[in-house]
């Protein structure tokens, strides 16, 4: 297997994340892990470089750069401060990713437009008490009901749970298919039916918000399901 290669453009990108890390982050991030607070002014600097959507393209609000750099920027971040590295991983492989690739036109200038400018933060609700690493446990549920999608369950461990404007998250429609009964849904925040919960309060990652986040008779438009059924 042929390993990426740096171009000068990359080592470019890493000089001046790594710069940033180090003026920006370096002294801050001790306080950050003690305080166990999301560090909001420094994400918003990060937003400000379009760094919370540095390898989509343009016309959906990105950078346009490459995936080599996407893994320069969390690595450069990550050496100085994993809590904030773990947060823009998230955001952007966990909920702008499966939209740029899953999502309807639609979809993409609706959601994935302002995730990749950083008007808004995302999230991805895969585990929950009983599933996670085994997805084909998972145990939410979707049922169409006319054109609603009613949603019912509770999510466990989601990185940025209470601070996503919206989440990207899986629900079965049928238990007995395991992962082949399981859907994909974007929910935004505020929906009548669904709530963010309790915050964990961890031992490591503590500026990284990890929180529940619960469904009870949520309702979704038809369009809201990302990808096939």
């Amino acid at each position: 297997m042929k390993l990426a290669e740096f171009t000068d453009k990359h080592i470019a990108f890493r000089e001046e994340v790594r710069e940033f890390a180090k003026k920006e982050l370096l002294e801050e991030s001790t306080q950050i892990e003690r305080k166990g607070e999301f560090p909001w002014h420094i994400i918003n600097k990060i937003k400000e470089r379009g760094w919370l959507g540095v390898n989509f393209p343009e016309e959906y609000g990105g950078l346009g750069l490459d995936t080599t750099s996407y893994i320069i920027l969390v690595e450069e971040i990550a050496r100085v401060c994993a809590s904030t590295a773990i947060m823009i991983a998230a955001h952007v492989s966990l909920a702008c990713q499966p939209i740029f690739v899953h999502g309807t036109e639609e979809q993409k200038e609706k959601y994935l437009i302002p995730l990749a400018r950083g008007e808004k933060i995302g999230s991805f609700g895969l585990t929950e008490p009983n599933a996670g690493s085994d997805a084909g446990g998972t145990e939410s549920t979707a049922k169409l009901v006319g054109d609603k999608w009613i949603i019912n369950g509770n999510k466990r461990f989601i990185t940025n749970g209470t601070i996503a404007d919206l989440i990207v998250f899986t629900a079965t429609q049928d238990r007995t298919k395991r992962t082949h009964g399981i859907s994909a849904f974007i929910v935004e925040k505020g929906t009548k039916g669904y709530e963010p919960g309790k915050e964990e309060d961890k031992l490591g990652l503590r500026g990284s918000i990890t929180a529940e986040l619960h469904f009870e008779d949520c309702e979704l438009p038809q369009k809201n399901l990302l990808g096939k059924e």
